[in-house]
């Protein structure tokens, strides 16, 4: 089916405005972009913050009358394009690639052939669900898994996933030879990805029971990974504590450069930090909890 996209460029005042005058002129949706890289790292809960210089893009069907669209926006500068018909659902495959992650481990889009078969390779679908590995908050926890296992840190010990979304990081410690997992999301998509994930890789369901927190077990285990963002982090310092053997190792990550202080302050009652790990601005703290 041909679509058209109209697109304006606005201020952060105007932008609701816009948006509410194109979907009532049928708009079957609307966008929002960076118009100036001008980067919104952690909105405060509930907030949905705009861009001072925000690029709208309303997608209509090709059949609309674009001049009287056009007339809605009255002296605003805006211009329509037509959009090529693509089977848009699956067209972000194409720039999605294998993706090493330290010495040993690969995460492999499930319709690509693995390009190192002897390596341990992770095949993945996201889904809805976040974590591909691209991200750098991903990245740097995949590679932290990568490392503990080659110094014999992770075969046989059991792992919690607070935060799962797409199970990435359960199912790499499972594949790494972890003995089992714990997944927990706050999100009913991440926990279905989650368990798709884990069937795609041969793994059972026995394996990576996944969980909302208020139905997730309280039992502490060998290794915790929280990939989610500061804020979050900083309230939960006491419940991923609890979560956490003695002796076991913490993996957060989530968080840019200027908040890795404030998280570290939150867990450092019980536990033994290394040096931050860093990726393009974004950072992954681990640590030992102490005896």
């Amino acid at each position: 089916m041909p679509w058209l996209q109209l697109k304006v460029n606005s201020s952060r005042d105007q932008a609701e405005k816009i948006e509410d005058k194109l979907l009532e002129a049928g708009a079957v949706s609307v966008t929002f972009e960076d118009n100036a890289d001008e980067p919104i790292l952690e909105p405060a809960l509930g907030e949905t913050p705009l861009w001072h210089e925000t690029k709208i893009t309303g997608l209509f069907d090709a059949a609309s009358d674009t001049k009287a669209i056009s007339n809605l926006l009255n002296d605003i500068n805006h211009r329509w394009e037509l959009l090529e018909d693509k089977d848009w659902e699956r067209e972000w495959m194409k720039h999605y690639h294998p993706i090493q992650c330290g010495e040993n481990l690969w995460i492999c889009p499930s319709w690509i052939e693995p390009p190192h078969p002897e390596s341990i390779n992770l095949l993945l679908d996201p889904g809805l669900a976040f974590g591909t590995g691209t991200h750098p908050t991903t990245f740097l926890c995949l590679q932290w898994l990568d490392q503990i296992q080659s110094e014999g840190k992770l075969s046989g010990k059991t792992v919690t996933d607070y935060g799962c979304g797409s199970g990435i990081l359960a199912i790499a410690s499972l594949l790494l030879g972890a003995e089992n997992t714990t997944c927990v999301d706050i999100d009913p998509q991440a926990l279905t990805a989650t368990a798709d994930n884990a069937q795609r890789n041969g793994l059972s369901p026995d394996l990576t029971p996944v969980y909302l927190p208020d139905k997730a077990p309280n039992a502490a285990t060998d290794v915790v990974i929280a990939n989610i963002l500061a804020g979050p982090l900083v309230s939960l310092a006491p419940l991923l504590n609890s979560l956490t053997k003695s002796g076991g190792l913490l993996c957060l990550s989530g968080i840019i450069e200027s908040q890795a202080n404030e998280v570290m302050e939150s867990y450092q009652p019980w536990f033994d930090f290394d040096a931050p790990g860093c990726h393009e601005g974004w950072v992954r703290l681990t640590a030992t909890k102490r005896q």
